[in-house]
């Protein structure tokens, strides 16, 4: 349809159509959010258009918002003043080069006549400065324009790569002359004095520029950027559906946007992609970089040290001008990764580093969570957040993917293997090592041993043989550990640094690669034990789990450096000691063994990036409850309660297209409460398969049904066979066999229902059994017929006796205050964890405006009020309580019946 422009209050909001009530709600609250610097917690469910909300609502402030900053500056320009004690919108000067610029406080009893000359100083050099920014800013579009309206600049950066072919080609052929023509003898024949005559190798003025460029960090990397909107989600595919609806919207044609991602994803070079682990892709490529700048100093040196240097060859992709030109490509026309990575090829140019050079004139930077939630890693990729806008989509689990990304756990087995490679590196090449070198080593080699120590091995001997003498799990907090340890003496923060800048792990793994190579042939015997002994230290169970579907894959699929994991554990022990924890877990073997760094508090890593933005929204379907980000994320993170704004709106389904029901009884008066200790019961497990046996006769197409666990489910269905229950459902439901494969599943389960719906005999559909947090609870969509009954089989609490979640609920209950007549904040926890996976599961029905279900409820307990106020809004206002079987069974009844008859 056309686009149209929605009037909400007296913003205007372009839209592909005409938008459902709740999207102007939702962009109307959006812009508020952003224009008063708030941090916005969203929800609205899937189905209701959130991402068009998303992108209409923030790049309507954005538009108006940059509008408003051009009329100032031309004000600004046109008067030559500037506002300095006056200013009413402060928003207006949110530029880089604003920052001090004006009303800077002078000392007290100072003449009138130096203040006043000190601001009219001020004001000459924002006037300056804001002429500077707007030439560059013209220069910029012009030549954006440029590539929007030329087509043949499009194949700019093909003809300058065929031009270099070229001419690499003709000074290939030209040494191949001189080195087998019949002039290569005379060269040995020249008089003394003659050299001079003879021309030195030449550089082209461009090649020294783009040289010269290079070797200054990349000034474009240092270009102003623009006041614009990070949006991240959790998966690359979720990321590239967002593109697609970008380009779909109104702003497609004009936004300047770009995708980051991460040299896993956006490399080019087939050589360093082949590496397969994340770490040796990023250390290969950074490698190559530092070759590249090394190569002019090289040249100064005598030939065995050039010689040495040029065994790593720089990348071809990572062209200075080549990259400019994709950098411009990119921001000229909406596109995707996949557009970006065939660019790239096309151009032979890095679309890693030329996304990075993109994002100063971005509006729009797309990018998936790690790499704006991981301060390192959005430093490297030159992301700066100050007075920028940032939306998190998806964020749902946003407290879990923060904790997760900076806890580390390694296992006896790593340790003892980077131990081993080390030694062996430090024998190979001690005598070639500087003395800071040596030590450094030295100290990791002490640290691996003190860790292998503290678990109760010895870093000597096999760990696939060593037998613990205790066993069990034992927390510590990070100084406790330190000392027990015996490394508290150490400075593990000029290790971390030593590491990264070092690169050694890289080069520990390029060393165990080709270790055979590399010693003489005498030592081969010696070696080949050395290599058997790293084989035994890989773990079988691992090697399993993460064997490639095909063979093809498995040469592509190397693993990293073990050190280079055991790094990441170094640095997770220079946290604060409140904010962490290290969990010692003994098992029967060494090697089976673990040290896990387990993150206490994630808002620790939050709070820099709500500090520096603008504006922070969070935004997902399933955002209940919303206590869980006001508490452990944002207060902890230093947020005032009156700068966080909630934001929830219904479905945009009519309201009897949704039937939830809470089942407190069975079919024979059993109480359905599936606590830990009554679910295993044989009567409760025979009552489930009754009640779905039940459902299954009224529902047509498909049922999903969640379980706590894959444990339990495993018991229910053994059981189910065993009694006969499985041949009952069969008759109404088929049940896909079981594959290793989501996507097989889920095929095979659209097929049943498919299928039945065309033969209309007394199979009905399909009955898919699934486990809560599983693959099936989240991502994956059950619209129409996939889904018309969700079923949850008890309530999904978290395993209140692992330590890890015992350690979570003591800091919380120690640093949180507890608000009146609330539960403790641990318990809160368990409970906010439990329905947070309750309502990802049920969610995946009702997917679009005329789809409908029912979902069923399986637990007195979910009858509890304050249960109840945890599930979402839309659902919560549906649901209805039934105390027994009877009514409940004949409420869904009715509800398939009609709703199959209307539609």
């Amino acid at each position: 349809m056309a686009n149209e422009t929605q009037k909400v209050g007296a913003i205007h909001f372009p839209f592909p159509f005409t938008p459902y009530s709740i999207q102007e709600d939702f962009m109307a609250e959006l812009y508020r959010v952003l224009e008063a610097g708030k941090i916005g917690i969203f929800e609205s469910p899937t189905g209701t258009g959130k991402s068009l909300s998303l992108i209409c609502g923030a790049l309507s402030w954005l538009r108006d918002f940059e509008q408003k900053k051009r009329e100032e500056e031309a004000r600004l320009l046109e008067t030559g003043t500037g506002p300095l004690h006056d200013e009413k919108d402060e928003s207006l000067c949110l530029s880089s080069s604003c920052e001090g610029a004006a009303g800077t406080p002078r000392p007290a009893g100072e003449p009138a006549w130096v203040t006043q000359f000190v601001q009219k100083k001020e004001e000459r050099d924002l006037v300056d400065r804001l002429k500077a920014e707007q030439a560059r800013r013209k220069q910029r579009e012009e030549r954006l324009q440029q590539l929007q309206h030329r087509v043949q600049l499009k194949y700019a950066a093909k003809r300058l790569r065929q031009e270099e072919e070229e001419r690499e080609n003709l000074l290939r052929l030209s040494r191949e002359m001189l080195e087998t023509g019949p002039e290569a003898e005379r060269l040995e024949q020249l008089e003394s004095g003659e050299e001079e005559l003879v021309l030195a190798e030449y550089e082209s003025d461009e090649e020294k520029k783009v040289a010269s460029r290079v070797d200054e960090d990349e000034d474009d990397l240092e270009e102003e950027h623009i006041t614009k909107i990070y949006y991240c989600s959790r998966t690359h595919s979720q990321l590239a559906q967002f593109v697609h609806e970008v380009k779909k919207s109104p702003f497609g044609k004009d936004v300047r946007l770009v995708s980051l991602g991460s040299r896993q994803n956006l490399c080019v070079n087939e050589d360093v992609k082949s590496l397969g682990s994340v770490q040796l892709i990023n250390d290969r490529c950074v490698d190559m970089q530092r070759s590249r700048h090394e190569k002019k100093k090289g040249a100064e040196e005598e030939k065995p040290k050039r010689r040495r240097q040029e065994k790593q060859a720089a990348c071809p992709f990572y062209n200075h001008e080549q990259m400019g030109l994709l950098r411009d490509e990119a921001l000229a026309e909406v596109k995707d990764m996949e557009q970006l990575l065939a660019l790239g090829k096309e151009a032979r140019a890095c679309p890693y580093y030329g996304s990075r050079l993109a994002i100063p004139a971005a509006q729009l930077v797309v990018l998936p969570y790690q790499m704006l939630l991981h301060a390192a890693t959005r430093q490297a990729a030159g992301i700066r957040l100050q007075d920028q806008v940032v939306i998190i989509d998806e964020a749902h689990n946003l407290i879990d993917t923060i904790t997760g990304m900076h806890s580390v756990e390694v296992s006896g087995s790593q340790l003892c293997q980077a131990h081993s490679q080390l030694l062996q590196y430090v024998e190979r090449y001690g005598k070639r090592l500087k003395a800071k070198n040596l030590m450094y080593l030295k100290q990791i080699l002490y640290l691996l041993e003190k860790f292998v120590a503290v678990l109760g091995g010895n870093i000597k001997q096999n760990p696939n043989t060593q037998s613990l003498s205790q066993t069990g799990t034992e927390l510590k907090t990070i100084n406790d550990f330190l000392f027990q340890s015996q490394i508290d003496n150490i400075n593990l923060f000029k290790v971390q640094r030593y590491c990264e800048k070092s690169m050694i792990s890289r080069k520990l793994f390029g060393f165990t690669e080709r270790y055979g190579a590399v010693f003489s042939s005498r030592e081969q015997p010696k070696l080949a034990g050395f290599q058997q002994f790293l084989q035994s230290l890989q773990p079988r169970t691992t090697e399993a789990l993460a064997a490639p579907a095909d063979e093809s894959q498995a040469s592509t699929l190397r693993p990293a450096s073990p050190l280079m994991h055991i790094q990441g554990f170094l640095a997770a022990l220079t946290t604060a000691n409140q904010d962490g924890r290290v969990i010692l877990s003994r098992q029967g073997s060494l090697s089976q063994s673990t040290l896990k760094f387990l993150l206490l508090n994630p808002a620790v890593h939050f709070a820099q990036v709500v500090k520096e933005c603008r504006a922070v929204v969070i935004a997902g379907g399933t955002m209940q409850p919303v206590s869980d980000f006001r508490q452990q994320l944002l207060a902890c993170a230093g947020v005032e309660a009156e700068r966080v704004v909630e934001f929830s709106c219904g479905h945009v389904i009519p309201p009897d297209n949704i039937l939830p029901l809470v089942i407190c009884s069975g079919i024979s008066n059993q109480p359905l409460e599936f606590t830990f200790q009554k679910r295993e019961l044989p009567q409760m497990m025979d009552e489930v398969g009754r009640i779905l046996c039940n459902l299954c006769g009224v529902v047509p197409g498909g049922v999903v049904c969640f379980f706590p666990s894959y444990e339990y489910l495993r018991q229910v269905h053994a059981h189910w066979e065993k009694g006969g229950l499985l041949g009952r459902l069969a008759a109404r439901k088929k049940e896909p066999k079981s594959a290793h494969q989501v996507e097989q599943v889920l095929l095979a389960y659209s097929r049943c229902i498919q299928a039945c719906g065309q033969e209309r005999g007394q199979v009905t559909g399909a009955l898919l059994l699934s486990v809560v947090g599983g693959k099936m609870s989240e991502g994956i969509n059950f619209s129409d017929n996939l889904g018309r009954c969700v079923v949850m089989v008890g309530m999904p609490f978290p395993n209140i006796r692992s330590a890890e979640l015992q350690e979570k609920m003591a800091y919380l209950d120690q640093t949180l205050p507890r608000a009146p007549g609330q539960a403790p904040p641990g318990k809160a926890l368990v409970e906010n964890l439990c329905m947070k996976a309750v309502n990802q599961s049920i969610g995946r029905a009702i997917r679009h405006q005329k789809d409908f279900a029912s979902v069923v409820l399986l637990d007195q307990r979910y009858a509890r009020p304050p249960v109840l106020a945890k599930l979402p809004a839309w659902i919560r206002a549906r649901v209805e309580v039934k105390a027994t079987f009877g009514p409940a069974i004949a409420a869904v009844q009715k509800f398939h019946r009609e709703k199959s008859a209307s539609s």
